[in-house]
């Protein structure tokens, strides 16, 4: 659009224009906030343009020098003092929102002077999003307790400043490498967590097939040893084998996606079998959880797994990824491609995702794709033995039963690549 306007603008009308666009934009949102009731508010739909305008003709008068803009950044932020000043004399509680989107709208200007109009845009919208959903995000705060907030701002600080220099190198005879271990983890951790995040979202909406479908993409072995509890108090069998079901058939989804961070081509052998596992596991888990009369049970908020950002959580999936990683290298050097499926088989009885990343990790250098794949296969189908295994010694008989058989035979279904992949 701008490119089209050149042709019948000159450039620093072009500029102009979205200088005002931008500050409309957040203008005419401070305008509506104005006209929904507050006792004194600063600017609306004309004000902020103006304030755009002056930052973009300050940096045009000054030939872009940082000094006068930033002289005239400070001006502005006087004038905004005193109008917050008013307003704390005029009202019980003031929030100052207005006045820092008076800042921002004038560097707005400037940074469109300086040609930076992708950025300026950027901004402009984020400003409007941050402004209108007030509601939204402060109920949002709401629902995460203070400790999970603090566990989310430590992850983020770990992987912003230690993930950037970990050495990118092997050491020792396994061929360790720190920041390939660290990235694994944070891959890992970040997809539990959206899942977790939408699992907090979504508290006391959602049914057991919702719980079981945000579940199996954060753990399906932990959703499983949940909803097998739960199925004991709401006695519905038919509803709770199928959810169990459901996650399942989400885990081959998720290790596809887990998978395709780190290796295309093992992600490309697993895509269609798994694919068609997955599908199978949801229809065939809502199928059967449908077959039952009752209405679902209210068991959303007790599916709610532990925060997966706990940073002891993460310093632990990464010794058990670089202890079976070493496994891994020991067992092709001392056993061959045979102590791959039997290291998989073992996996099997508890998380297999450091299992998976090792594959992903040792494909290249010591296993081929076919292997690696074929490895994976047979540790999802022992996982899913082990999750028939959980539900029948935690959940109801009922439950028990129906959730073993189901498993069982996604987990044969599950067997069913080895045929093109050992051939």
């Amino acid at each position: 659009m701008l490119l089209s306007l050149y042709g019948w603008l000159p450039p620093e009308g072009v500029k102009i224009v979205l200088v005002l666009l931008l500050a409309f934009m957040i203008g005419l949102e401070r305008e509506e906030h104005k006209t929904a009731g507050a006792v004194h508010s600063f600017g609306g739909v004309r004000t902020f343009p103006l304030i755009g305008l002056i930052g973009y003709s300050l940096a045009l008068i000054s030939g872009g020098q940082a000094i006068p803009i930033a002289v005239g950044f400070l001006a502005l932020a006087g004038f905004l003092c005193l109008s917050y000043w008013h307003k704390l004399k005029v009202a019980d509680a003031a929030g100052v929102t207005t006045e820092v989107s008076a800042l921002a709208t004038y560097l707005l200007g400037a940074l469109v002077y300086y040609g930076h109009f992708w950025i300026a845009t950027a901004l402009g919208v984020a400003c409007v999003l941050l402004l209108e959903l007030k509601t939204a995000l402060e109920s949002l705060a709401h629902r995460f307790p203070p400790e999970e907030i603090l566990t989310f701002t430590k992850f983020i600080l770990l992987t912003a400043v230690i993930l950037p220099v970990l050495p990118d190198k092997d050491f020792t005879f396994f061929h360790l490498n720190p920041f390939k271990t660290w990235l694994v983890v944070v891959a890992v951790s970040t997809i539990s967590y959206l899942s977790y995040i939408l699992q907090k979202a979504t508290k006391g909406r959602g049914s057991v097939i919702l719980s079981a479908l945000l579940g199996g993409a954060y753990s399906s072995t932990a959703t499983t040893v949940v909803l097998a509890r739960r199925a004991r108090e709401e006695k519905h069998p038919h509803l709770f084998a199928g959810g169990i079901l459901v996650a399942s058939g989400i885990m081959f989804f998720r290790t596809v996606v887990l998978v395709a961070f780190f290796s295309w081509s093992l992600a490309l052998a697993l895509a269609l079998p798994f694919a068609i596992l997955t599908i199978l596991g949801v229809v065939v888990g809502l199928w059967w959880s449908r077959r039952s009369e009752a209405e679902p049970a209210k068991s959303v908020g007790e599916t709610t797994p532990k925060n997966p950002l706990e940073l002891h959580a993460a310093f632990f999936f990464a010794f058990l990824f670089v202890v079976i990683l070493a496994l891994s290298q020991l067992a092709v050097a001392h056993v061959g491609t045979g102590g791959v499926y039997g290291l998989g088989v073992l996996t099997g009885l508890t998380d297999i995702t450091p299992f998976i990343m090792g594959m992903t990790q040792a494909l290249g250098t010591l296993i081929t794709v076919k292997v690696g794949a074929a490895g994976i296969v047979i540790a999802t189908a022992s996982n899913n033995i082990v999750k028939g295994c959980y539900a029948y010694a935690i959940g109801d008989r009922k439950t028990g039963r129906q959730s073993f058989w189901l498993l069982t035979g996604l987990a044969v279904l599950g067997l069913a690549p080895l045929i093109g992949l050992l051939n």
